[in-house]
């Protein structure tokens, strides 16, 4: 019961997330949004390591490790997503967000084979692919303008958060690293990455308003850094490709925000395509079958026959 909590809530403020990147947006620039994310999320999970005591790995494989985490789990996608909504909306990346199982599914097999694809998973997949295809909208004409760029790099997004949900399961989850521990060294070691990054990320004017500035506490204190504490425990229980389905939650919350306090709209393959990337994760993360496990066995049996 705890860790299905930690998922809902994880979901709820990563869905708000992208609220709290369009309004900071108004103030400041997509490298210092993704840079306050991090130095933000880091300080707090700081706190939160002094006051648990935790202790560090002493293994230097272990801090390489994490150093790839923390550049393909956050110093990538955090800027990809706080650059690409300067041209699409909150919602719209909320959106490409849930495609996040899909491209989890295909790196856990094809890149790390921490885990296989039966038919459904397969088919999930190939389901995701041609619903992220309907939300793009190719057939309209500005697809080929700036807003294509924004969704390109929202894929690009979620194809580092499926590398990384990958890497941490082979590479972190079989050692003896707590949960607060390895969100501190990941979200800890990207902001250090970011710091050393600061003369070319960040070094830009900053329009201040309080609503910019509540929107970099709450998107790094909140969402870059208890946050990750529920996600570790999360990916520790139920593995990478359950935990990835956190993003049925965030498209939600983060459409119903985005209309609601930004006034946005979406156009009507927006919907179509997230309701068929779903069905693809539906099926990618076995929550329906359409083969039953005695049609897989006789598949496999031909399949052999065959070969």
């Amino acid at each position: 019961m705890k860790v299905a909590l930690q998922f809902v809530a994880m979901g709820l403020v990563w869905g708000a997330s992208f609220l709290f990147m369009k309004v900071a947006l108004e103030g400041v620039s997509f490298g210092q949004v993704a840079w306050a994310r991090l130095v933000f999320g880091a300080l707090t999970l700081g706190v939160i390591a002094l006051i648990m005591r935790v202790r560090l790995p002493r293994e230097p494989i272990v801090w390489v490790h994490f150093a790839v985490v923390a550049v393909t789990y956050c110093v990538i996608p955090f800027l990809l997503f706080a650059w690409a909504e300067q041209y699409v909306s909150s919602s719209l990346a909320s959106i490409y967000n849930a495609v996040t199982p899909i491209t989890t599914a295909i790196l856990v097999t094809a890149a790390f084979r921490v885990e296989k694809l039966n038919r459904d998973q397969v088919l999930g997949v190939l389901i995701g692919v041609v619903g992220v295809v309907v939300v793009v909208g190719p057939w309209a004409v500005d697809a080929l303008a700036g807003s294509l760029w924004g969704q390109l790099a929202c894929l690009g997004a979620v194809t580092c958060y499926g590398f990384s949900f990958g890497y941490i399961r082979k590479f972190i989850s079989p050692r003896a690293v707590s949960a607060t521990t390895s969100a501190f060294m990941n979200i800890g070691l990207a902001a250090v990455i970011m710091i050393l990054l600061t003369p070319v990320v960040a070094w830009h004017p900053i329009t201040f308003s309080w609503p910019v500035l509540l929107s970099l506490l709450a998107l790094g204190a909140l969402g870059t850094g208890v946050v990750y504490i529920w996600n570790m425990n999360v990916l520790r229980a139920w593995g990478p490709t359950a935990t990835s389905g956190v993003t049925y939650v965030t498209p939600v919350v983060g459409v119903a925000l985005g209309i609601l306090v930004l006034g946005e709209h979406l156009t009507w393959n927006e919907p179509v395509g997230a309701v068929i990337v779903f069905a693809g994760i539906l099926l990618t993360q076995q929550r329906v079958r359409l083969f039953t496990r005695r049609q897989a066995e006789l598949a496999a049996q031909e399949a052999a026959a065959r070969s």
